[in-house]
């Protein structure tokens, strides 16, 4: 996509700011069906990532589950006109929360756990209208995108994003935590086999960075989920009590439960989540792609 239609698309996305959300999901139908035949290759690493993670539904099961995934992030897109534009009030009723009381009225560092689901923007910005935090953020690849992405994560409470790199140095995220910021972290992206350590996803060995184990423990954190759900209205957002036990000295263990926590998630909101990623991109040693 080009700098013209990239431009485009966004004024285009500010604009869908005032749709009915009835004509937010039709469009979100049309925009799923043609993003499903224009790109083959994310076609492929969803149906591959379903095939891998629910074997025991059938062929037919996960083609209408991908095709939902993908209507989903379609409308998440859109989404983002209100995200970008409304006020805070507009979005505090846009994106509604459960149990936020767990995540304001506790104390000390505390590690927001919030996995690729379809409304991941939506709650971190919904949060920023409550709290002030911290987070790594993963460049897109398209500039314009990304400005669009960075502004409107940045409208609320002047959070601190800091750009994620091969070696992200975690200490300006330590010193924010230290200094009250909740750190809103992603858990669920494939970083390569350098930093990570293979732990079962769904009965699949998957790369996972041990960073949820081994930065609470540094930083004496409490851990919560923050598991975004969209709705016919916009978001639900459900925000945990603080995890019990953990960290535990054992990383792998830790690391290890972070994802069938994850998985028992997904499984209540299969449509919901990211699948387009290649969760599984690196492989243990000796074994083939599975892409």
């Amino acid at each position: 996509m080009n700098e013209f239609f990239s431009r485009l698309w966004v004024a285009l996305v500010r604009r869908m700011s005032g749709l009915s959300m009835p004509m937010r999901e039709r469009l979100a139908r049309l925009a799923a069906s043609v993003l499903w035949v224009a790109i083959p290759k994310r076609r492929h690493v969803t149906l591959t990532n379903l095939r891998l993670c629910f074997p025991e539904l059938s062929e037919a099961e996960r083609m209408k589950l991908a095709r939902r995934v993908y209507v989903r992030l379609a409308r998440a897109a859109i989404d983002h006109g209100t995200l970008w534009t409304a006020s805070a009030d507009e979005i505090r009723r846009f994106v509604r929360f459960e149990g936020l009381e767990h995540l304001l009225e506790g104390e000390g560092p505390t590690i927001v756990v919030a996995p690729h689901f379809a409304g991941l923007d939506a709650a971190g910005i919904a949060l920023n209208t409550y709290v002030r935090g911290v987070s790594l953020y993963q460049k897109q690849s398209n500039p314009v995108w990304d400005k669009a992405v960075l502004e409107g994560r940045l409208r609320f409470s002047n959070p601190v994003l800091i750009a994620r790199s091969k070696e992200s140095d975690l200490r300006p995220v330590i010193r924010a935590m230290r200094e009250g910021l909740p750190f809103y972290y992603l858990p669920d992206m494939d970083h390569g086999r350098k930093h990570s350590i293979f732990v079962p996803f769904f009965g699949q060995q998957a790369a996972t960075l041990p960073m949820v184990s081994r930065l609470a423990k540094v930083t004496r954190a409490r851990v919560l989920w923050c598991i975004a759900t969209m709705t016919d209205e916009g978001y639900e957002v459900i925000i945990t009590p603080a995890w019990k036990d953990f960290p535990t000295a054992d990383v792998e263990a830790d690391t290890r439960r972070v994802n069938e926590e994850l998985e028992q998630w997904i499984r209540r909101f299969p449509d919901q989540y990211l699948w387009v990623h290649r969760r599984f991109k690196s492989r243990p040693e000796g074994e083939p792609s599975v892409y």
